[in-house]
């Protein structure tokens, strides 16, 4: 069998080497003549997988290491009977993360308290749904937007208006889609700027097309009196400099890249292509998992909460990095940038999940408990 992926898929030699030969290519290389005759296609998010890439080609299996599909023709899979699959969920916790990072960044600019604030998740799938009970375990104030949940489950759902009203911190986590009964392409558009209250912070980790660059670089050229945070965008790997010159954070559309999501997101595929093949799986990622840099942390009872969380998630993860990386990357002409952005991703360094993180609490603190379930991080002891 003869297998292609995109060169920063992780760990496809440990996981698919048993089961055929494997190529390698940058994923905005792979076209139709860079597919010959192989049978299953590895990909991430950068790689339009279409009727065109496909017709008339051996491919019966495809696999996206992403949550997201909108790169991916499911209707030509489905008249052409090739079996696919994604990796929902792995690297949500990543996503959430990199939110936490960015929350924690804003709070310090302005001197603010983050559970003062109110939080509008839109989009609460397998990114959004972790994020608002994050934030709910932390006890802030939080309204949830998702009509499609709504409408097949009830509860408390807001409209997009309600939240937009509301909320001085807007995160998105939607999918991107173009029809449908709730598309979301250009979801934020100029008039729903124009409705975000004084001082909202809003945040991007889904995709670039959720919110209208151009609409959103205009508007805070017009002095807006918003701080905007932003993994991805319109275009990529061609940015919009000025937008980003113009954001607080900026980051080349790497919120998911933890490796613990990038991992599990090969481990996922794996497994679908196993019951593809009606094979059971011979390889466990608990096994390849390398050991956390980082092995524990201790905390004294009396420590205050807000410096407890703050500490905690910079421990593992801070934004910050990378935006400063990004930046100096947009330099240059079209064709430099469009190089360095896709560089940052490819040569990402390690980066793991606050899930993994230990931590030991020395005495009684109900509050420094609560924060760590709220976290996902481990208690020592327990």
């Amino acid at each position: 069998m003869r297998i292609l992926a995109d060169e920063n898929i992780p760990l496809v030699e440990a996981f698919f080497g048993a089961h055929g030969d494997i190529r390698r290519l940058p994923g905005r290389s792979i076209d139709r003549a860079a597919l010959g005759d192989a049978e299953v296609l590895l990909v991430r998010s950068v790689t339009d997988v279409s009727r065109e890439l496909l017709a008339g080609s051996q491919v019966k299996f495809v696999g996206t290491c992403t949550i997201g599909t909108d790169h991916l023709d499911l209707d030509y899979f489905a008249k052409a009977g090739i079996v696919w699959s994604s990796a929902p969920g792995c690297n949500a916790r990543g996503v959430v993360d990199w939110v936490l990072g960015s929350l924690l960044a804003l709070a310090e600019v302005h001197g603010a308290k983050l559970s003062e604030r109110r939080y509008g998740v839109v989009g609460a799938g397998q990114v959004g749904g972790r994020l608002v009970d994050v934030l709910r375990g932390l006890g802030w104030d939080v309204r949830v937007c998702d009509p499609p949940r709504a409408a097949a489950e009830g509860g408390d759902f807001r409209s997009l208006e309600e939240v937009l009203r509301e909320c001085d911190v807007i995160s998105l986590h939607t999918p991107l889609t173009r029809d449908g009964e709730n598309p979301t392409r250009h979801l934020i558009d100029a008039q729903r700027l124009k409705a975000l209250r004084p001082g909202t912070w809003l945040i991007n980790a889904s995709r670039g097309g959720v919110v209208d660059n151009t609409a959103l670089r205009i508007h805070l050229e017009s002095g807006a009196d918003i701080d905007v945070a932003l993994d991805v965008w319109e275009g990529e790997p061609e940015v919009n400099v000025r937008l980003a010159e113009l954001c607080r954070i900026a980051t080349p559309h790497i919120a998911g890249y933890s490796l613990d999501g990038k991992l599990r997101g090969t481990a996922q595929i794996y497994e679908a292509f196993c019951a593809w093949q009606q094979s059971a799986p011979a390889v466990d990622l608990d096994d390849l998992l390398p050991t956390q840099w980082l092995a524990e942390l201790s905390l004294k009872e009396e420590c205050d909460p807000e410096w407890a969380l703050a500490m905690l998630c910079r421990a593992v993860y801070d934004p910050r990095s990378d935006d400063a990386n990004f930046r100096r990357s947009l330099a240059g002409d079209t064709q430099t940038r469009r190089a360095a952005f896709d560089a940052l991703r490819k040569h990402y360094p390690p980066r793991r999940e606050i899930t993994g993180l230990w931590v030991d609490i020395q005495g009684d603190s109900p509050r420094l408990e609560s924060l760590l379930t709220a976290l996902g991080a481990n208690r020592v002891g327990e």
